[in-house]
């Protein structure tokens, strides 16, 4: 089968790999017909993930078919079109059991931190990603659910992803009405973390990000304020200014390590990485909230250390909530959610690529150039 293939930082290809196998009664094996390149590969793919090792094939949000079932799977059958949850969960653990499937003990035994997940390098699993022809997915009576016959692959693909991210960012914020809530990012994680404020009640949404176009979008499609942060020399005093000179009553980090703004963090975080990352959009989001005010993480950062302004978030009384989402929890609400209108997924798709070119679709999102919002990786064969 054709797969990408991760060859270094800022390298991958589309070569011929082995059809993925049954390895437990639980697999199924699907036959992808639609794989998107998420802001969490472009992490991958600048080379700033522990053990990600040359071979391996990304791709955490995807859709398929079901091609072969393992003996002892129940909910699906051959034909059956699925989308997958990025977090690989057992369904039975501790953690699965209280919903927070992103942390399962059984998925990745080896790591204190974080469960399983595809197509994310060997500190989550080293399972292979959807970014090929066929995938292998595991513990299939648990994570994947059918996709509706009256909606397509491209209505529900965000769904296994920056959907249901975008919406756990906006409730870990507590929300309350009235509340102006500040976003750094409008990717595609920040831009469906804007939606859903809005729906959570929000009086005010402001959009903070470097590329005009994506601001643009903001405001078009979620009708919010927007930052330029080119355009702005202190972000933390604008903000303020903008909200009475307290700050909004909450932030929410939609960037994560490969955040702009502070050069003594890109050097010491992306270039000598001395840590993980540039905390720059999370130190922002703490010195810019009102006192007693909450700061979300969504972005994603590697273990095990940043330099965080943890004092001033104990000083000024935050309240901070983080985390990978828990994918399997939000589908029904989330699905529902498409159904009536509030939210769009598919209008955040600016560019569809053949699956050989995915080396282009890397280069052109990791540019952020050319209005691209989210790529889309369409396997041979896949209508």
């Amino acid at each position: 089968m054709l797969a990408l293939s991760y060859r270094g930082p800022s390298r991958v290809v589309v070569e011929e790999k082995p059809d993925p196998r049954i390895e437990h009664p639980n697999d199924v094996i699907l036959q992808v017909t639609r794989a998107a390149v998420c802001g969490s590969d472009l992490h991958l793919y600048h080379g700033f993930v522990p053990d990600t090792r040359v071979g391996s094939t990304f791709g955490h949000e995807f859709t398929g078919v079901v091609v072969e079932a393992g003996s002892s799977v129940e909910t699906l059958k051959v034909g059956d079109r699925v989308l997958v949850p990025f977090n690989i969960a057992c369904g039975t653990c501790f953690f699965c059991e209280r919903e927070r499937t992103s942390v399962c003990e059984n998925t990745n035994p080896k790591s204190s931190l974080v469960g399983g997940v595809y197509g994310y390098s060997h500190t989550t699993g080293g399972y292979d990603g959807g970014q090929a022809e066929r995938v292998r997915v595991p513990f299939a009576d648990v994570g994947p659910m059918k996709i509706p016959d009256d909606m397509s692959d491209e209505d529900v693909l965000f769904l296994t992803d920056i959907l249901p991210t975008g919406y756990q960012a906006a409730e870990m914020g507590d929300i309350a009405p009235q509340d102006t809530v500040v976003i750094f990012g409008s990717g595609p994680v920040g831009l469906f973390a804007q939606r859903s404020a809005w729906l959570m009640g929000a009086r005010r949404v402001i959009a903070v990000d470097p590329v005009e176009e994506r601001l643009d979008f903001a405001r078009r499609h979620n009708h919010v304020e927007t930052v330029n942060l080119r355009e702005v020399k202190d972000i933390v005093g604008h903000l303020k200014k903008l909200t009475e000179g307290r700050g909004p009553d909450v932030a929410i980090d939609a960037v994560g390590l490969e955040a702009c703004g502070s050069i003594f963090h890109d050097v010491l975080g992306k270039k000598l990485m001395l840590e993980a990352g540039a905390p720059t959009a999370l130190n922002w989001s703490i010195d810019a909230v009102r006192r007693g005010g909450r700061v979300s993480i969504i972005g994603v950062y590697g273990p095990p250390w940043n330099l965080v302004p943890i004092g001033s978030a104990m000083n000024k009384g935050l309240t901070i909530k983080g985390g990978q989402c828990d994918v399997k929890r939000y589908l029904p609400h989330l699905l529902e959610h498409i159904r009536k209108g509030n939210f769009e997924p598919k209008a955040l798709i600016t560019h569809r690529f053949a699956l050989e070119d995915a080396p282009e679709a890397y280069r052109l999102f990791a540019s952020r150039k050319g209005g691209v919002i989210k790529c889309v990786l369409i396997p041979p064969g896949a209508t």
